[in-house]
């Protein structure tokens, strides 16, 4: 049976210390939340001054676009493919 490796931690090392991220489809998806929020809000302000109308709508498009990859994040968390070794294969 082949280890699921989607689970496994990824660590980044930073000088000394390291950074472990766990669980990362879960992660992705709360940067990708976060990201959708700040678009939003700097567009909503731009919004409040007329001269930056058409950057408040690029930024309003720009977080749309981002709720579509919401489920393909999702998606991708259930369906993961990954390549099986070699040495796992049955002759």
């Amino acid at each position: 049976m082949v280890e699921n490796q989607a689970d496994n931690p990824m660590t980044v090392k930073l000088g000394k210390e390291e950074l472990v991220i766990r669980r990362r489809y879960e992660v992705i998806s709360i940067a990708n939340d976060f990201c959708i929020a700040v678009w939003f809000l700097i567009g909503s302000i731009l919004f409040l001054f007329p001269e930056y109308e058409k950057a408040a709508i690029w930024l309003f498009i720009i977080g749309s676009f981002q709720f579509l990859v919401r489920p393909a994040i999702r998606l991708a968390s259930h369906i993961h493919i990954q390549r099986i070794p070699e040495s796992n294969w049955e002759s």
